[in-house]
């Protein structure tokens, strides 16, 4: 269809005026080729098509058309809610736009029966997804019961608690369904669980093939580290403790993803070999990987997926472990399976529910790791469910050595006030002249900010930190690389064997410098450091960057200013990274607003998972 470009862009720059500020320029020039594509200079489309760019950039894999623009943008949107269209109309001109297609439909966008709008890729992501969890749902595994009872007589010996009940209920779960999901916070015990699992199952099926996983390398090397400790706990026979994997890699790694390429080696036509896969740290994976993950598995294999449903979502788009875990419902068990677990294990499950997806998904609830009185547990939980009232109090009453608030300090007191705890912090590892100690001592102690710029933000801080330590004769002036920098591995280089996540130390080695990594094996791996890939300075960590990470002490520094990345979900996140101590420099009303914003990621799949609509 023929159309003056000329006049078309005057008229798509004149109908993005009135949201000036709310895009930018990425998104303006996407509109501009949907309008292109379409032939139709449809205000509807503009703004659907701006939309949809930005949001896809921030998180979101779809945009609901029934939502006020208030809910999908946040207040800077505020201006711009009476130029809207109504749900109904606007619903209505986007299907009749050319480059707007349906469900199955190949169109470069997809509007579905309940008005979420995608992008192509991002709705094929989500339904194939969606099928493939539902699937595995669905399919009940054949096993011995019997010796599964056994099995759990010996794994789980009484404890004096109800604590096994639920750990008992998702090894029941993992044994029986195509599909396992275990939840729950930091020091839960979901490692040492799924251990305990991969013995169970291996008792009914020797021969069975498990691979473990994790979005990151780094978080792949923890679960390395928390299988060996685990398997000293396990009552099973050495036969088959041998045959419980010792080793983890990364999901990109796993599918065999290659440098420069954007498609895995394995998926439906070249189906992953393992018949057991177990993803730990499933909150870190986007909605792409997970949907290339489930595509991927072969028709008769078992899925596990371990995580933190109220950690921090994904970097990139999407939702998956709060989506699948339905984040906010409440579900009792069907009678068949509530049935099944009280056959196998003798505990009750809530019951009443129908067959759905909460036969296969478990929450964690007991704390292993804190104490009761513990007032970062108790923190955390008051973070976790949005009680401002009931954290204030806790962070302004006092938790002794395990918890301190202190008002932010001003950009220009921030090196006097972080002089003490920077040297004492920092001063041990680089202190000690033995390698392995160095790295434990740097473990104990973090500082994190959920932000990367401003005065607060992960690069001033590690700059500070620098001119703190310089000052105080503990690292070497005038160098890039000196002798105690830690940094962190940005990317993924399968060469070196470093990956995203990666912490190393820089060591003088006479007139040389070496980059210091710990091997799986607890040995020191040692590379120039011309050598590695992209990285950063890592006194100072993101949140984000922290996830799956702990330390016994960490200082959690919030902005002075308010910003939609400061959520319920990144104070926890940071909160639970702490062993035995959390410091927080905070203003209170910051601290509040980031308690009250709770993520919220535009998504179909939990609809498709839990038949919500379309």
């Amino acid at each position: 269809m023929a159309y003056d470009a000329v006049e078309f862009r005057n008229g798509l720059d004149q109908g993005l005026m009135m949201y000036e500020g709310l895009f930018e320029t990425i998104d303006v020039h996407f509109a501009r080729f949907m309008v292109q594509l379409s032939g139709t200079n449809s205000p509807e489309l503009v703004l659907a098509s701006a939309l949809v760019s930005r949001l896809s950039r921030e998180g979101h894999t779809c945009v609901d058309l029934n939502e006020s623009m208030t809910g999908l943008m946040g207040k800077e949107a505020k201006a711009a809610v009476l130029d809207l269209p109504s749900p109904e109309a606007w619903i209505s001109a986007l299907r009749s736009c050319l480059v707007v297609g349906g469900p199955g439909e190949y169109r470069p966008l997809i509007l579905d029966e309940a008005g979420r709008l995608y992008l192509h890729r991002s709705y094929e992501n989500e339904r194939r997804l969606a099928e493939v969890l539902l699937r595995l749902n669905a399919r009940g595994m054949p096993f011995d019961e019997a010796l599964f009872t056994k099995g759990l007589e010996r794994m789980f010996p009484p404890d004096g608690t109800d604590g096994h009940d639920r750990h008992k209920a998702a090894a029941t779960a993992a044994v029986s369904r195509g599909l396992c999901v275990i939840t729950g916070g930091p020091g839960t015990g979901k490692t040492t669980l799924v251990c305990r699992i991969m013995a169970l199952l291996l008792e009914q099926e020797p021969h069975l093939k498990i691979a473990l996983a994790a979005p990151t390398g780094k978080a792949a090397r923890r679960i390395e580290e928390s299988i060996q400790r685990s398997l000293e706990l396990i009552d099973c026979t050495p036969e088959v403790k041998a045959m419980i994997p010792s080793e983890a890699t990364t999901i990109h790694r796993l599918l065999g993803f290659s440098p420069g390429s954007s498609l895995p080696r394995h998926g439906a036509g070249n189906p992953l070999g393992a018949d057991v896969i177990a993803i730990d740290e499933a909150s870190m994976a986007d909605l792409s990987l997970m949907s290339y993950l489930a595509q991927a598995l072969k028709e008769s294999a078992r899925l596990i997926l371990l995580g933190d449903k109220n950690q921090l979502a994904s970097v990139q788009a999407g939702y998956v472990l709060g989506d699948i875990c339905d984040v906010g419902g409440s579900h009792a068990y069907s009678p068949d399976f509530a049935g099944l677990v009280a056959r196998t294990t003798g505990c009750a499950v809530p019951l009443g529910g129908e067959g759905g997806m909460q036969d296969s998904l478990v929450e964690l609830t007991r704390t292993y790791r804190f104490s009761k009185d513990s007032a970062i547990f108790a923190l955390g939980e008051a973070v976790n469910s949005g009680d401002i009232g009931r954290s204030l109090g806790i962070l302004h009453s006092g938790g002794g050595a395990e918890l301190c608030w202190q008002d932010l300090p001003l950009p220009g007191e921030l090196n006097r006030a972080l002089n003490e705890i920077v040297t004492k912090g920092y001063g041990g590892f680089l202190a000690s002249d033995d390698i392995h100690e160095r790295f434990r001592l740097f473990d104990a102690f973090r500082i994190l900010s959920p932000v990367r710029g401003g005065p607060y933000g992960v690069a001033a801080l590690n700059r500070l930190i620098e001119e703190i330590l310089l000052g105080a004769g503990l690292i070497e002036p005038g160098r890039l690389h000196y002798h105690g920098r830690p940094v962190l591995v940005t990317e993924n280089d399968y060469t070196l064997r470093l990956m995203n996540g990666d912490i190393g130390l820089i060591v003088s080695e006479g007139d040389d410098l070496r980059a210091c990594f710990m091997s799986r094996e607890g040995s020191v791996r040692k590379i120039s450091p011309l050598r590695l890939p992209a990285h950063e300075t890592a006194f100072a960590m993101t949140v984000h960057k922290s996830q799956g990470s702990e330390f016994d002490q960490v200082l959690l520094i919030l902005p002075e200013r308010d910003s939609p990345v400061l959520t319920r979900e990144l104070v926890y996140t940071g909160i639970t990274r702490a062993r035995s101590a959390i410091e927080i420099w905070a203003a209170s009303e910051i601290f509040s607003a980031a308690v009250t914003r709770q993520t919220q990621r535009g998504s179909g799949l939990n609809s498709m998972l839990w038949g919500r609509g379309s």
